[in-house]
């Protein structure tokens, strides 16, 4: 247990040095890109190192698993350099069970990534969404899902101008996100608030317009809305809205914490949208800290050895190489899975486990006993 609490104590040091390293490197990196894109709009540097700040917890959650197998190629080199390992070996301890405690420190290190910083990477990514909007466009979220019904805004469109806004609700929609059911919009005037409640049976989004079908329509400012209602069988009611702006309202799998993604696949099926992508995304999360132990393997694979007599930059470079490999691996299955190619579950858990065969496999091969 000693032996088990130094070797890990050494990777988790080690890992935390990356890290550090790494978020300063993706600040400023960030910082230089956001004061680059927002030039025109005078957001100064204390408002590009607020976005910088908010934008860096995603990017630096993503590539965890490849500062796992750089921490993994530190570790290892170290104990070989130092003949740390020579020793250990020699004391009649086998190189699986020195392997053993920096591989279940990686996980462990993963399942608090998961728990804690992936509902900080949501929260943060959701204000720098917001923020971005409100630099760009000057609004704000154009969809959101209710506990059973779709909810949307947008502008109201009159002679090509905005004059308003109005919310519209829907019991469900289609996958394409192109046809509303049991429709209601609610149109609000600038100064005089709620106008007019349009109500239709389906709702299709045409270009620059939503056809309403088997419509009534309630003039709210009319002494009495409902025996002034106007009945139509089908109209036209301009939009400024687009099937792919509807969906990306609902925003990224990312920006939903891992403990609200199970409630959040179910009101996207309610309402008729695919959730596949959210699902892939889940059991991601869910593998993320096997991911990142197998990462660990991969770098004790071509690095535990005695330095002596071998060429340690090609250890180093295959052992770095092996782990963006089953990096990208991860990433080209993740999208096979949103686009339904691979089940979610097949997506998640194959990478992890290819990686951490494959590296047990060389290192069974060169363990000498």
């Amino acid at each position: 247990m000693i032996l088990a609490r130094y070797v890990a104590r050494r990777f988790l040091r080690s890992f935390l040095l990356i890290a550090g390293v790494f978020l300063l490197i993706l600040f400023l990196i960030d910082m230089i890109e956001i004061i680059r894109r927002f030039s025109g709009d005078d957001i100064g540097l204390g408002g590009a190192a607020r976005l910088a700040a908010l934008n860096i917890t995603d990017s630096f959650y993503s590539i965890l698993p490849l500062m796992t197998v750089l921490a993994g190629i530190a570790l290892f080199l170290g104990l070989a350099r130092s003949s740390e390992m020579v020793a250990i070996r020699a004391s009649g301890r086998s190189g699986m069970r020195v392997i053993a405690a920096p591989a279940l420190t990686a996980v462990a290190v993963g399942a608090l990534t998961v728990g804690l910083l992936n509902p900080l990477v949501a929260a943060t990514g959701q204000l720098y969404d917001d923020a971005v909007a409100e630099i760009d466009r000057g609004g704000s979220q154009t969809v959101s899902l209710g506990d059973s019904a779709v909810w949307l805004r947008q502008a109201v469109i009159e002679n090509g101008e905005e004059s308003g806004q109005i919310v519209i609700r829907a019991r469900r929609a289609s996958a394409d996100a192109l046809t509303l059911h049991d429709a209601t919009f609610l149109v609000f005037d600038d100064e005089s608030g709620p106008v007019r409640r349009i109500e239709a049976r389906t709702a299709r989004l045409i270009p620059g317009s939503w056809g309403l079908a088997e419509v009534r329509d309630y003039p709210l400012d009319a002494a009495n809305p409902q025996a002034d209602v106007k009945r139509a069988p089908y109209m036209l009611l301009p939009s400024d809205l687009t099937a792919q702006r509807i969906r990306e309202g609902f925003g990224r799998p990312e920006s939903v914490p891992v403990w609200q993604l199970p409630g959040f696949i179910a009101g996207l099926e309610r309402a008729g949208f695919s959730a596949s992508r959210h699902r892939v995304w889940f059991q991601m999360e869910l593998a993320r800290p096997f991911l990142m132990g197998a990462m660990v393997l991969i770098a004790a694979a071509f690095t535990m050895q005695h330095i002596r007599g071998r060429n340690t930059g090609v250890a180093v470079l295959l052992a770095f190489a092996a782990g963006i490999a089953l990096f990208f691996l991860r990433n080209m299955a993740q999208v096979l899975g949103d686009n339904g190619q691979i089940g979610a579950a097949m997506a998640a858990w194959t990478p992890p486990l290819v990686g951490a065969l494959l590296a047990l496999g060389l290192i069974l091969k060169r363990e000498d006993g």
